[in-house]
């Protein structure tokens, strides 16, 4: 019993470490943030694109920002929260 509760307890650990995450210079930006911490941190985004579900209803924003031959890209929900994080070059 003690080591399945052990290891329920590091799977919960683990599952924070999995996070979205992306350093703008000495800063981070991680899943879960605010809309507001991630201007804060790296200004306006270069394109904002509606995300849609299959029936058409605003389910959110893609936020994406262009940086050093990169490109970044913020899934945000309708109550402004960051659900994902991508990096293309």
């Amino acid at each position: 019993m003690r080591k399945i509760a052990i290891f329920l307890a590091l799977m919960l650990a683990a599952g924070t470490a999995l996070a979205d995450t992306y350093a703008f210079g000495n800063r981070v930006v991680s899943s879960g943030d605010s809309i507001g911490r991630l201007v804060e941190i790296a200004g306006k985004p270069d394109l904002v694109t509606p995300l849609e579900n299959q029936y058409g209803a605003r389910e959110g924003e893609n936020w994406t920002y262009f940086r050093d031959g990169k490109t970044i890209v913020f899934a945000i929900n309708t109550s402004g929260k960051i659900l994902r994080i991508t990096e293309a070059r």
